[in-house]
């Protein structure tokens, strides 16, 4: 008789079931959202994803998720000023959503908190698979966040700007929307904090957005988590009939950072576009992971993903592009490019193309330099200094991918970013 013993439980492992225990009674909703717990922490008994999960294989996150900081934390975040002057802010602080948000015409904003307490969230609690690490610790401890629903043919006049601010403990946010047909939109997903006292921080993030017929959403996830924290984060979407989604992530903090990206598109002429960058400094460890599903015939996608790496920094890109076998006339097209400035640091990149369509245009590509010696001679020729030359051909290298948004504020608040992290790393 064959006997498979059960590993023993890391120190983090134990950290959250125990925590789960304390806070079940504490936690919202009704006996549909608690299976759905139950069924979440279940998954975190049999143990946190390691290198042998082939879609964990470059993140080991039983190993580097070492512990789990308590829920109490000490100060209590405060809301920013909007990456996007004149936003709409919807708070989440500390997890706990504001209680008043603004009135935005053509918009409903709920708190989470109620969608949880009459059971309505309860179908959007599944995870997406069984390797689903993420969405089974948001599922087991989420208390709150927002749900924004933007009427049909509504175009927003201004962005809405979603902000999950912690500082310090464990934070559990979700964060969803529905953009009806026709509608216009631009949503910022903000995500950052300040390091508490004990310097640790805990923060899990699901986002889920449907993206009706015809509509057009650009939605920004700007990540500036200190570089304490451990940042574990999904973005799920549906894309509608002829819809267009733009997405860009920026990635410039965090201790431990994982970045999901799930895409599916549902009608025929959906068009997705991801644009990515990541910003990578000290001893820090960064994974973004997409998995696009091309479900229907007629649907288009580009992915452009940049990264720069520093110090012993370590990066992940995975991106997998299933195109259905019903899904003919797909053009898919997927680059990640990487400039390491360090002996010390290091990026792993795994491009996927999985097609079971016969007419199909895909392709994928993926490349690691240094900054090439000739251009920096070229600029220190001209009387610029070695380190303002570099610095120079790296915000180059890496504004040319903001520079494809086609809105002149977006561009300027991203190279803002940009260069604040420069001045910092640079």
């Amino acid at each position: 008789m064959n006997m498979h013993a059960q590993p023993q439980r890391t120190l983090a492992e134990t950290a959250l079931i125990d925590a789960f225990g304390e806070r079940l009674s504490l936690l919202p909703g009704d006996g549909a959202v608690m299976v759905k717990r139950d069924d979440a922490i279940e998954a975190i008994k049999h143990g946190l994803p390691t290198r042998r999960v082939e879609s964990w294989h470059y993140t080991d996150l039983r190993r580097l998720l070492t512990s789990v900081p308590a829920f109490e934390a000490g100060d209590i975040a405060k809301a920013l000023d909007p990456v996007l002057d004149g936003s709409a802010v919807l708070p989440v602080l500390n997890g706990v959503s504001s209680a008043k948000a603004p009135e935005i015409e053509g918009v409903t904003v709920e708190r989470l908190s109620e969608k949880l307490t009459d059971g309505s969230i309860a179908p959007g609690l599944d995870r997406y698979g069984a390797d689903d690490a993420i969405g089974a610790l948001n599922t087991a401890f989420v208390a709150d966040g927002y749900f924004v629903d933007i009427a049909d043919g509504t175009e927003l006049e201004k962005p809405i700007e979603l902000q999950n601010l912690q500082a310090g403990g464990q934070t559990h946010v979700r964060l969803l929307a529905r953009v009806g047909a026709g509608a216009k939109a631009i949503i910022v997903e903000r995500q950052t904090g300040e390091a508490s006292e004990d310097g640790e921080a805990l923060v899990s993030s699901v986002s889920q957005l449907v993206v009706g017929d015809g509509a057009e959403v650009t939605w920004l996830i700007v990540q500036e988590q200190p570089d304490t924290a451990t940042h574990l984060a999904q973005f799920k979407a549906h894309i509608g009939k002829d819809a267009k989604l733009t997405l860009f992530v920026m990635n410039a903090g965090g201790k431990l950072v994982r970045q999901e990206v799930v895409v599916r598109t549902t009608g025929e002429g959906a068009d997705f576009k991801l644009r990515g960058i990541n910003l990578l400094a000290g001893d820090t460890h960064t994974d973004t992971t997409m998995v696009l599903d091309h479900a229907v015939p007629h649907t288009a996608s580009t992915e452009v993903i940049r990264n720069v790496v520093t110090g012993k920094a370590r990066g992940v890109f995975q991106g997998r592009i299933n195109v259905h076998q019903y899904a003919q006339k797909t053009n898919a097209k997927m680059a990640c490019n990487t400039l390491l400035l360090s002996d010390e640091g290091e990026f792993s990149t795994k491009p996927e193309l999985e097609i079971f369509a016969d007419d199909v245009v895909c392709g994928h590509g993926a490349t690691v330099t240094e900054i090439d010696h000739n251009h920096l001679f070229y600029l220190m020729a001209r009387g610029i200094d070695e380190k303002a030359a570099r610095g120079l051909l790296v915000k180059a290298f890496v504004a040319e991918v903001i520079e494809e948004l086609d809105d002149e504020a977006l561009v300027d608040a991203l190279e803002a970013r940009l260069e604040a992290w420069f001045s910092t790393h640079g």
